[in-house]
């Protein structure tokens, strides 16, 4: 008895398609796996992990997710200048009330993905922009529901 070939991807073979996301009333971290799943191409049954067979994801209304419990005012994030006694913290909520929403989301999804090249290519594939307008029209994005995933997914 002989046991099929098992198959994988080749960068010939792989399609991406490009994904629109809306982000409002959205639970950061249950969106952030959605979108982390949907770069590196696990949805897909021709799914190798060591090639970049992940879909392009759009992201709309970044500054309009949502945080359960009290991590809005508790959740820190810290990093350091390179200076003595550099530390510096910031809280989500202030984050989104600051120039750059998007990156809360950003962050979340960078640290779901995989750390070094492969990682680095796909986040390339992610536009994450704080308001309704992206400049992807032309690319023609299938909209995915991902509130009607789960419930626990919108709040």
């Amino acid at each position: 008895m002989t046991l099929p070939k098992t198959f994988s991807e080749t960068p010939a073979t792989i399609e991406k398609k490009w994904v629109l996301i809306d982000a409002n009333g959205l639970v950061l971290g249950r969106l952030a796996s959605i979108i982390s799943m949907r770069l590196r191409g696990k949805h897909k049954a021709s799914y190798t992990p060591n090639m970049d067979c992940g879909d392009h994801v759009i992201v709309i209304n970044a500054e309009k997710v949502k945080l359960t419990g009290n991590k809005l005012t508790q959740k820190t994030f810290y990093w350091h200048t390179g200076y003595p006694g550099g530390i510096k913290s910031r809280t989500a909520d202030k984050i989104l009330d600051g120039k750059f929403p998007e990156r809360l989301l950003l962050k979340a999804v960078e640290r779901m993905v995989p750390r070094g090249p492969l990682g680095r290519k796909v986040l390339k594939h992610l536009y994450v922009y704080p308001g309704n307008k992206h400049p992807h029209e032309a690319q023609q994005p299938e909209f995915l529901n991902v509130a009607e995933f789960n419930p626990k997914n919108k709040r």
